[in-house]
């Protein structure tokens, strides 16, 4: 894995509200990149550059009011907790998380997907002194915008059949293509591999029956095409930040009128 170098951010306790100039240029671009959230932030998780999209996903105006802060100043608390374990993963251990699948949930019970990476930064010695990272937003397989003709059919068949033993290969082969074609054409599409876009179609009907039904989560797991409970739970753990019963109280609680966090920006908004 290769890493971003940037001798200039400090490494210390201390930290500025500004990042180094280099990263200006990389900052306007994604500017203009309205699906796409980006970030930098120190060695204690502080923001030290990010892109408009961001702020305004943050419910904020400026960049000013975001520059210096940590994910628990702007998030609501589940996703604040959830990001900050994946800064304080790759802070500590130097490793990149590389195009992670999540699945956020809102209010009016909206969701949004995304696939997020964050690489550790390191200063001339070599020292872990930050991270950067994007979140991109990912557009739903029911989507059917200039699909082509060979894969509208096998999405609808993945809607409706994903509790079966569905893999990229089966898939592949009922569109006429070869494996590797066939990856090539999803990622093109989705920005997805077969496997996450397998993966996310069953979290998304799981979180549904979750939030919709009173099935127990084992059922669920069988429903969705999981047929190891511990496995479902971990794989939505980690797309959602929450296990499923934890998933499933928040949206009763929701229900009853019990307080919840705040809503951060009219869209869905990936991690930060």
């Amino acid at each position: 894995m290769e890493y971003f170098c940037s001798p200039s951010v400090n490494s210390g306790t201390t930290s500025t509200t500004t990042a180094p100039p280099a990263w200006a240029v990389i900052e306007q671009l994604f500017d203009h990149v309205p699906d796409t959230v980006f970030f930098v932030k120190d060695r204690a998780g502080r923001y030290l550059a990010t892109n408009q999209t961001l702020v305004e996903r943050c419910g904020l105006r400026t960049k000013a009011e975001l520059l210096g802060q940590a994910v628990t100043a702007v998030f609501p608390r589940e996703l604040a907790e959830r990001f900050a374990a994946q800064d304080e993963a790759v802070l500590r251990s130097g490793r990149a998380i590389i195009d992670r699948l999540e699945l956020h949930w809102y209010p009016r019970r909206r969701t949004g997907w995304c696939l997020t990476t964050k690489l550790p930064l390191r200063d001339g010695r070599g020292e872990v002194v930050g991270l950067v990272g994007i979140s991109r937003d990912l557009r739903e397989p029911g989507d059917a915008r200039s699909l082509p003709a060979a894969v509208a059919p096998v999405l609808e068949y993945l809607e409706t059949h994903y509790a079966e033993p569905v893999s990229p290969r089966s898939l592949a082969q009922r569109a006429g293509l070869s494996p590797v074609r066939f990856a090539r054409l999803i990622k093109r599409l989705f920005r997805l591999s077969p496997v996450q876009l397998i993966a996310q179609t069953r979290l998304a009907a799981a979180s549904r029956l979750l939030r919709e039904t009173g099935q127990q989560v084992a059922d669920i797991a069988v429903a969705c095409g999981f047929y190891d409970h511990s496995a479902f739970t971990r794989a939505f753990k980690s797309a959602t930040g929450q296990t499923p019963t934890q998933f499933r109280g928040g949206r009763r609680s929701a229900k009853n009128g019990s307080p919840q966090p705040p809503a951060f920006g009219p869209e869905p908004s990936c991690s930060g």
